[in-house]
């Protein structure tokens, strides 16, 4: 079923390339988790205890794996990981070219010995180019060097940072696909190959309408600030009487003169002054400013019935508190419930992909550090002299 029978490597830290193999593991691989002895470093992120059990943060990234610690700079811990990897499907590593060659694990070194094997490479930049083994980050690559922070912060507004994670999980869902690609070329070559995916150009393609117009006219729009922006509904957010904001898209033609008659101002739509598109500032403002006062005379739930029945297309701004409570969120099944590792359940958010005739069950945690270090290496035939070398080295 989806992904059994499938092992998976991994090779890494941080978020990533862990998330590219957690959505494997949620769909039924066989996913071992290798790190150092000192452990990932968002074991450190909310550190479990008895009183405090289920790390969200490692617990999302790396549920339903096997934990492996082992020194791969020490030769038995290299000879582990190769006895791992030896019948291995695919092999997922963010570690950064330059360690990865030193530590003999670049593809070059293991695509003779492991011809099958998917090798997938996930980085801040990709393989080639100056800045390759400098290190990178969601912030500082997805968000900052890739131009996406800047198209999306105003100009008269100090820059700010993205969310944990959020560059990161598009990268992941990028690796996967393109693992996926290549396991299918495998079932007609029998050959694996590098898979390489990096967070700048996972941000250029996610940039893509604004990426597209640069590349084609030399410039492209940024974010506004609100009475810049050159719609004067489309996009932007209104306040409720309630204080609440609302936000729309209008998804044709016949949108904006509904929503005009729906906020009491037919004479807009009559007004050929007021006629969309238009390129006139002050117009814009006109029409945003009636827009504004009529949703300042209204709450939340009277503006929702009325574009509701209006089939416009609109949100409230909603907190993640809104969000984890609402019945449309527990209806698409947006979390899944997985073991907190102390003998209790926690909720986590699901791996985007949903298959209603039937998966893997999610309910596996995350592994404790080195938790199965001696199962899987027993499994790989590593001699016990050699396993017992990596025990003791785990402590």
């Amino acid at each position: 079923m989806l992904l059994q029978g499938l092992k998976v490597v991994e090779l890494a830290t941080w978020i990533a390339a862990p998330g590219c193999a957690a959505v494997m593991a949620d769909w039924g691989a066989d996913v071992i988790k290798v790190e150092s002895l000192g452990g990932d470093a968002t074991r450190t992120f909310f550190p479990e205890s008895a009183e405090t059990p289920g790390n969200p943060i490692f617990t999302m990234e790396n549920r339903g794996k096997r934990g492996v610690a082992l020194d791969i700079a020490s030769p038995e811990g290299r000879e582990a990981l190769l006895a791992i990897l030896k019948d291995a499907d695919v092999f997922i590593t963010n570690l950064r070219p330059g360690a990865l060659k030193r530590a003999r694990l670049d593809y070059e070194a293991l695509k003779a010995v492991f011809p099958r094997l998917i090798y997938a490479s996930v980085s801040g930049v990709g393989l080639e180019g100056p800045d390759v083994d400098l290190p990178a980050f969601d912030i500082t690559v997805f968000w900052t060097k890739s131009g996406v922070g800047r198209s999306h912060i105003p100009p008269d507004q100090e820059p700010f940072a993205c969310r944990p994670g959020f560059g990161d999980h598009t990268t992941a869902l990028a690796t996967l696909s393109s693992v996926l690609a290549a396991l299918h070329e495998r079932h007609a070559t029998g050959r694996g190959r590098l898979v390489e995916c990096s967070l700048l150009r996972t941000a250029a393609y996610a940039l893509g309408w604004d990426m597209a117009t640069q590349l084609r006219f030399g410039e492209a729009p940024t974010t506004q600030p609100r009475n810049m922006r050159p719609h004067p509904i489309s996009g932007i957010y209104f306040r409720t009487l309630d204080e609440r904001w609302i936000t729309f898209v209008l998804k044709g033609p016949a949108c904006y003169p509904t929503l005009m008659k729906v906020l009491g101002h037919p004479e807009v739509i009559d007004d050929p002054r007021y006629a969309l598109p238009t390129t006139d500032l002050d117009i814009v403002r006109e029409i945003r400013a009636r827009v504004d006062a009529a949703f300042a005379r209204m709450t939340l739930a009277e503006a929702a019935v009325i574009l509701t029945e209006a089939d416009l297309a609109w949100a409230p701004l909603q907190s993640l508190s809104e969000v984890v409570g609402s019945p449309q969120y527990l209806a698409t099944g947006c979390a899944v419930e997985v073991s907190d590792g102390w003998g209790g359940r926690m909720a986590s958010p699901a791996a985007p992909g949903r298959f209603p005739e039937g998966a893997p069950e999610v309910t596996r945690g995350a592994p404790k550090l080195g938790e199965h270090t001696r199962e899987v290496l027993a499994e790989a035939g590593v001699a016990e002299e050699v396993i017992q070398k990596v025990m003791a080295r785990l402590g």
